[in-house]
């Protein structure tokens, strides 16, 4: 499931800033990135599977692997883990409405948190 016009998209800042904030609410880049891509990823455990909000960017200027790079972000994705196979975001994947708007919760704050520190 891709969330659309929350206003992430359109936002590019710093990768150190980023991680802070990304990692305030609970979302971890870890080894995921390499030097023009970075990945965050959420885990929810619920009873009804593991779920992942995703919220990828990719680098505008710098290198991430020195820690100094100005990121794009994208569309953030909610995705079901299905093992051994991985993660389906596909639109016929069912997501609990309760997952969905934690979510969109979870991206309006984020958004509001990176907006004073992001570039133009």
């Amino acid at each position: 499931m891709k969330f659309e016009k929350t206003g992430l998209e359109n936002l590019k800042a710093d990768l150190n800033r980023l991680d802070e904030v990304m990692s305030d609410h609970g979302l971890v880049r870890e080894g995921q990135w390499d030097y023009d891509r970075v990945t965050y990823d959420r885990l929810f455990d619920l009873k009804e599977g593991r779920y992942y909000l995703r919220i990828q960017g990719y680098t505008v200027e710098g290198d991430v692997g020195a820690h100094k790079a100005v990121i794009q972000l994208m569309d953030p994705l909610l995705g079901k883990h299905y093992y051994p196979h991985g993660v389906e975001y596909g639109e016929g994947e069912h997501f609990p409405k309760t997952l969905v708007s934690q979510c969109e919760k979870l991206l309006s704050d984020i958004k509001s948190k990176i907006e004073p520190f992001a570039q133009q």
